[in-house]
């Protein structure tokens, strides 16, 4: 492996540029000017080094701490005629050029706040607006690129550089990908920025964004408060991991949960900062010591955000299997109907055992679906299908019913009324008078009432 130093890191570019002041060259003077005072101090270079990397991996301290260097280095050398439009202003646009994000930083302005994602082709750079990826006017050269995922890579010192992928999370929650090296064809390496843009986790707010219907959000606190077995299923970016965390801010902050994800998605500590919530990070690796500890606890309830692995399907069937109640997943899937099987097929291939029997624990196991899709336009998503979920004993049979459907024509939801007996017996030994609330609201969308 390379070796890799801290300094080739920081320094800004050292190609040749056409004479005068311009926002290039101003740049270039106060990269070296800032090497050059901490070379200086050189009985202070630990000291330096450290708020150079906080300062890269963006921590507002030692950011303030360059911008502040910054100005008064301006006073010395002067202002350029222009900078580019993309920066708020010259010491932001500066501090990028040489430490930052380069042109990636208008993404995390003001201006872009609702716009989900951001991606890094080459030396192009796109951001997501209006639901189409655009490609903007700023470019990102191969040595900035390389220097954006060296910094980048200073936040999981345990990654090794020279690897073609790699995944990780800034400070404010934003998921960067990166695929290079033999992934990717010469030249065209990758970058994609990912973040949620919920900025409140409640069903008005889903409403108000249309994911969800405006009768449904009465409806979906009595299920949450019932203590239903729910999962979230559909294809990438279709508000899985968002609905999950609305449904998860209704629930009671006095029980005890569990949540393990494989990558930190939900800042549960934020969301419910009461609750007792157990928040564990687990590969597929670490995921078979913790299944073991997670069925033996004694939560009231169990979350798997993004289930992807057998392994913890297989805990979340058995802990259901159990008695745990409350229990919430996300699942990658196209079609809701082939939701016992696709989970059943996950848990044999890592599991072993029968795909028929496992799919009917599957569906003993969770109560509804909640289906979402992507519209044309991308900053949309829907609640396309919830369905029922059960296994008939008596005929040996899975059974699914489906309680709601979004037709994209009229832009509306139908509504049926379905309530099978061992959702009641469940709902009404929970909260008898909650249910009796429940089956009213599903009554009346259903135009039963």
């Amino acid at each position: 492996m390379d070796q890799f130093y801290l300094e080739d890191c920081l320094k800004g570019s050292s190609e040749t540029r056409e004479s005068g002041r311009s926002f290039e060259k101003l740049c270039r003077l106060i990269s070296q000017a800032f090497f050059k005072e901490w070379d200086e101090q050189k009985e202070n270079i630990h000291t330096a080094l450290d708020i150079q990397k906080n300062a890269i991996i963006g921590y507002e301290k030692e950011v303030a701490f360059f911008k502040s260097k910054i100005r008064a280095y301006l006073k010395e050398f002067g202002e350029p005629a222009s900078i580019p439009r993309w920066y708020e202003s010259l010491e932001d646009g500066i501090y990028h050029e040489n430490w930052g994000l380069s042109g990636i930083a208008e993404w995390f302005g003001e201006a872009y706040r609702e716009s989900s994602s951001a991606k890094v082709i080459g030396d192009r750079i796109y951001f997501l607006e209006n639901g189409k990826m655009c490609l903007k006017e700023q470019r990102i050269s191969k040595e900035r690129r390389e220097q954006l995922i060296r910094a980048f890579l200073l936040l999981t010192p345990e990654e090794r550089i020279n690897k073609d992928f790699h995944e990780l999370y800034l400070l404010d929650g934003t998921r960067v990908t990166i695929y290079g090296g033999s992934m990717v064809k010469q030249g065209q390496d990758v970058i994609i920025f990912r973040r949620y843009i919920v900025p409140a986790y409640t069903f008005d707010e889903q409403v108000k964004r249309g994911t969800i219907p405006p009768e449904a959000a009465p409806l979906f606190k009595e299920m949450v408060a019932l203590g239903f077995n729910v999962a979230f299923s559909g294809a990438v970016r279709t508000a899985k991991t968002t609905f999950l965390s609305t449904w998860q801010s209704y629930e009671d902050e006095s029980l005890e949960g569990v949540m393990v994800e494989t990558d930190p998605e939900v800042p549960l500590h934020k969301l419910m900062p009461c609750a007792p919530i157990v928040q564990i990070l687990a590969d597929n690796d670490k995921l078979k010591h913790v299944t073991k500890s997670l069925l033996r606890s004694d939560a009231d309830y169990v979350i798997i955000a993004e289930a992807r692995e057998g392994i913890a399907l297989d805990a979340a069937v058995k802990l259901a299997s159990k008695g745990t109640r409350r229990m919430k997943i996300t699942f990658h899937l196209r079609e809701p109907l082939h939701f016992p099987y696709d989970v059943a097929g996950e848990i044999v291939k890592s599991m072993g055992g029968d795909i028929h029997f496992t799919a009917k624990k599957v569906a003993a196991s969770f109560d509804y679906i909640f289906h979402f899709i992507q519209l044309k336009d991308k900053n949309q998503k829907r609640l396309k299908s919830i369905y029922e979920i059960s296994f008939n004993q008596r005929d040996d049979r899975i059974q699914m019913e489906k309680l709601c459907e979004y037709s994209p024509i009229t832009e509306s939801w139908k509504w049926r009324c379905v309530i099978s007996p061992d959702k009641r017996k469940a709902a009404e030994e929970e909260d008898s008078e909650r249910f009796s609330r429940f089956s009213d609201l599903l009554s009346k969308l259903g135009g039963e009432a």
